[in-house]
């Protein structure tokens, strides 16, 4: 592909992603690619040829900061406390997933298509959870069975039923709080060592 065209390319895609960003933010996952493209100022085919579908278009426009979650997720790896290190990076993510429209609609249908793909936002974040949690569980601060995808699963329908609310993302918290204590009692890092205790006696 010659230079110029190159440079086209690179600027069609900013200026595509630039309106999808604001598009998806005004109206969800739902954001027509053909208003994305008339707004952008390109046809159709081009969006298309930059972004195959309407998941590939959210993953873009939510890639920045899944990347940025998810490296909040690698500095909380050797924090003292996995129970509070876990907590506060899923409160993170339920933060960002009830303010930012469509973040939501996107990590269910990462769950509702192929989860294999590489790029699905579901599939990075679940990458960077699983040390975060398998720690927490090595410390007996999160039941065994718990997964990274019910955790994922879990912040997603959360965030869904408070999207649109006056204060969804306060409203998220709540209802995390309220999960987590079935998740993650208080006592059961303790309850779990005085078990163990007891298994050696």
């Amino acid at each position: 592909m010659p230079d110029r065209q190159r440079a086209d390319a690179r600027r069609n895609y900013a200026r595509i992603l630039a309106v999808a960003e604001q598009e998806v933010a005004a109206h969800g996952a739902d954001a027509s690619l053909e208003r994305i493209a008339r707004l952008a100022g390109v046809g159709s085919a081009t969006v298309r040829r930059h972004f195959p579908g309407r998941r590939a278009l959210l993953q873009a426009v939510f890639s920045e900061r899944i990347e940025s979650l998810c490296a909040h997720a690698e500095s909380l790896t050797e924090a003292p406390e996995p129970r509070a290190a876990l907590l506060e990076w899923l409160g993170a993510l339920t933060d960002y997933s009830a303010s930012a429209r469509g973040m939501a609609e996107a990590l269910a249908q990462d769950g509702l298509d192929d989860p294999s793909h590489e790029s699905a936002c579901a599939v990075v974040l679940t990458r960077g959870l699983e040390p975060l949690l398998r720690r927490a569980a090595e410390a007996g601060a999160v039941a065994r069975d718990v997964t990274a995808g019910d955790l994922l699963a879990l912040v997603t329908g959360i965030a869904l039923a408070t999207e649109g609310r006056p204060e969804a993302a306060v409203e998220a918290r709540r209802l995390l709080e309220l999960t987590v204590r079935g998740v993650s009692p208080e006592g059961l890092a303790g309850k779990r060592t005085r078990e163990a205790a007891a298994t050696r006696v």
